[in-house]
């Protein structure tokens, strides 16, 4: 795409957030186009799933791995899970949750904000999950999609927004929602290869207060970094017991993840039977050791060492000693960490941009359940 291609509104993130606020704010009576520029494969942003090239038929969702809901107070959250609930778009996660002490016994009491208050899961993938958020109100077909597309640049000229993505395709918009904030944070300047955060650029400071507070909080926002390992086994491999639901997760207090450096295993079953495994960490030591490793074959045969080491004996898993492949993501859109940015900055009129995600001070902040709410206020707001 060489033209300017020109929409009323560009959202920058394909996200549950930016998937919640395009279906809402059409619901809410938006008539106009609306591009979502994604630089991923797909939707769902760091709720997501793997279709693997190399291992045809396997689909695991290696991100966010359920929809968590601990706040119920907030009638926008409340009536946007009932809806999904009543299209059948997602149900109550009836899975097994358990927790490894510091003696690797297992307690069914799980402490941990990704899995306490209603936990639900998609009926299909989490990654189906955003576009059939966006299929339930997107009747006249008002979104565009633009995947595999990189913003690395933006200008505000003539009441307008221009963004530039890394290939040189131009987009033009009388709004701007980024839904991520890669544009607005320091992180921007090695990801991008830029030399300049692109918002700051477009926006110099002390130009509009908004712009310059939500500048500056997020540079004291930080991440946690994420490193996932998906395992494809073979046909062999099942749980010891007769454990049928799609789900099954194992999680690590405290000072068992500094122990093996894991933070969670999560189990997921296939229609065909086939059991993956999606192993989550967030320790820095183990992403580094990855990064630094000449053999990622050792790296491997490490991590599987760990989790033979974790599920010794255990009554419910088996040890893993074939498996067909394994694959590693390592996240850019990492949790974020430190203090939420008020809502009060969510919208700079005066610039005709927006801002939502799970990085707002709401409750949920950092996980789905603020991206979604984030999401619902913004079209609230916008309306």
């Amino acid at each position: 795409m060489n033209n300017l291609s020109s929409y009323d509104i560009a959202i920058v993130g394909g996200g549950i957030s930016s998937s919640v606020f395009a279906s809402r704010h059409i619901k809410n009576g938006f008539k106009g186009k609306i591009a979502i520029i994604e630089y991923g494969r797909n939707l769902g942003g760091r709720a997501s799933t793997r279709y693997s090239f190399s291992n045809k038929g396997w689909q695991l969702d290696h991100g966010s791995p359920n929809l968590n809901i601990k706040n119920y107070s907030n009638n926008l959250t409340k009536k946007f899970i009932r809806e999904l609930l009543d299209k059948d778009i997602i149900q109550s996660d009836t899975s097994e949750y358990y927790e490894f002490n510091d003696e690797n016994n297992l307690n069914l009491k799980v402490n941990s904000d990704f899995h306490s208050g209603k936990n639900y899961i998609t009926s299909s993938t989490m990654s189906e999950l955003s576009q059939k958020i966006i299929s339930t109100h997107n009747i006249n077909n008002q979104i565009d999609y633009f995947f595999e597309t990189l913003i690395v640049k933006l200008e505000f000229r003539n009441n307008k927004w221009i963004l530039t993505s890394k290939n040189g395709s131009k987009f033009i918009s009388k709004f701007l929602v980024c839904s991520s904030n890669l544009l607005l944070h320091k992180r921007s300047l090695d990801i991008l290869h830029v030399n300049q955060i692109p918002l700051r650029k477009a926006i110099p400071i002390k130009k509009d207060k908004i712009i310059d507070n939500i500048i500056k909080l997020l540079d004291e926002q930080s991440y946690l970094p994420r490193m996932t390992f998906l395992i494809y086994t073979n046909h062999n491999y099942d749980f010891k017991d007769s454990y049928k639901k799609k789900y099954r997760y194992f999680l690590l207090n405290k000072s068992h993840e500094q122990k093996f450096k894991i933070e969670r295993i999560i189990f997921q079953k296939h229609i065909d039977s086939k059991l993956g495994i999606v192993i989550h960490t967030r320790s820095v030591d183990l992403i580094k050791e990855f990064s630094n490793s000449e053999n990622h074959e050792i790296f491997k045969a490490n991590l599987i060492l760990q989790f033979n080491k974790l599920f010794h004996q255990n009554k419910h898993i088996n040890k893993l000693f074939d498996y067909k492949d394994i694959s590693i993501m390592r996240w850019n859109a990492s949790q974020p960490y430190g203090a939420g940015i008020p809502e009060n900055l969510q919208v700079c009129k005066k610039y005709n941009i927006a801002f939502c995600g799970d990085w707002f001070a709401n409750e949920g902040f950092g996980r789905v359940e603020g991206a979604i709410l984030s999401a619902l206020k913004l079209s609230e707001k916008l309306i």
